[in-house]
C-alpha cells in the first residue's frame, strides 16, 4: 500500500522532453510503489488545462493503477519544482525541450532546481530508455560530501536488481614534480605519491563498507580515476541505467552545486543523471 506522503514529482510543459520525463517519472513511481504528482508552472493557471489533461491521458494508457495528481502553479518552474520536492522521494525534469522546463539545463530551470531541491533530482537526458538490467553508476569523491549520493545509489541498485559501479575521483591535487633522485622509485616525492595512491584506492572500500553491510545483495565494483575524471565518468555512462552524483555547498553561493564533474555529466552523460543533495 502506498504511504500517503510518498510521491514522485515531475515537471511538464508540453515539450517532447517533458513527455520523456513524464514517462520516466511514472516508471519511477511504479518501481517505488508510490503516487505521481505532475506539476506545470505557468503565468496563468487557466493555460495549464490541456497539457495536464494530456499528461493524465498518457499515464492512464500506460499505468492504469498509478495514482496521479496534477498541479498548476503560477510563477517560475524552478521555484515550483524546488517547493514540490519538499514532499517528494524523487523530482524529475527533462532537458532540451521547447518551454521553460525543457530548456537547456544550465542557465535555465534545471540548474536552479538542482541547487535548491530538497531531495534527489532525476534529470532525464535524450532518448535513453529506462535501462532495466544495466548498472547503476556512482561518482564518489569523498566520504562526507557523497554519503547521501552513495546511499541513494545502493538503494537504486537494490530496486533494480542491478550491479553498482563506483568511479572514485580523488579531490586532492597530485604531488608537485621534484628533481629526480638517483633511485627514483624511492625518492621522497615518489614515496608520497605511492602512499597517496594506496590511500586513494582504499577510499571506496572504507566509505562504502557500512552500505555494503546494509545491502549485501548489491554487487559492487569500484575503480579510482586520477586523470580526466569528467571524461571517464561520461564514458562510463554509455552502458549505465543511471548515474548518481552528489552536491556540495560553495562559500558565497546559495544552495548546493554538483561540481565540475557533475556539470560535465549533466551536459554530456549518455544516461539519466540523479543529483542528490548532501546531507
Amino acid at each position: 500500500m502506498t504511504h500517503h506522503q510518498e510521491r514522485v514529482v515531475v515537471g511538464v510543459d508540453g515539450s517532447t522532453a517533458s513527455v520523456r520525463a513524464l514517462d520516466r517519472a511514472a516508471d519511477e513511481a511504479v518501481r517505488r510503489g508510490c503516487a505521481l504528482r505532475v506539476v506545470y508552472a505557468v503565468p496563468d493557471r487557466d493555460e495549464a488545462g490541456p497539457v495536464l489533461a494530456s499528461s493524465v491521458s498518457r499515464l492512464g494508457d500506460r499505468h492504469r493503477a498509478l495514482a496521479v495528481e496534477t498541479v498548476a502553479v503560477e510563477g517560475g518552474a524552478a521555484r515550483a519544482l524546488a517547493d514540490a520536492s519538499r514532499s517528494a522521494v524523487l523530482t524529475v525534469v527533462g532537458t532540451r525541450g521547447l518551454g521553460g522546463l525543457g530548456g537547456l539545463l544550465f542557465g535555465s530551470v534545471g540548474v536552479r532546481v538542482a541547487a535548491h531541491a530538497h531531495g534527489p533530482l532525476l534529470v532525464v537526458r535524450g532518448n535513453h530508455s529506462d535501462g532495466c538490467g544495466q548498472d547503476v553508476l556512482l561518482h564518489l569523491q569523498d566520504a562526507d560530501g557523497d554519503a547521501a549520493a552513495a546511499g541513494y545509489a545502493f538503494e537504486e541498485a537494490l530496486r533494480r536488481g542491478a550491479r553498482l559501479r563506483v568511479v572514485h575521483t580523488p579531490a586532492h591535487r597530485h604531488v608537485l614534480p621534484e628533481l629526480p633522485s638517483l633511485v627514483p622509485a624511492t625518492s621522497p616525492g615518489q614515496e608520497r605519491l605511492s602512499r597517496r595512491e594506496r590511500a586513494d584506492e582504499a577510499v571506496p572500500r572504507f566509505c562504502l563498507a557500512a552500505l555494503r553491510d546494509l545491502h549485501p545483495q548489491v554487487q559492487v565494483v569500484a575503480r579510482t580515476v586520477r586523470s580526466a575524471p569528467a571524461h571517464a565518468l561520461v564514458e562510463a555512462t554509455r552502458d549505465a541505467a543511471v548515474v548518481v552524483i552528489g552536491t556540495r555547498g560553495t562559500a558565497g553561493r546559495p544552495g548546493t552545486h554538483p561540481g565540475a564533474v557533475g556539470h560535465a555529466l549533466l551536459h554530456h552523460a549518455h544516461c539519466p543523471v540523479v543529483v542528490v543533495p548532501a546531507g
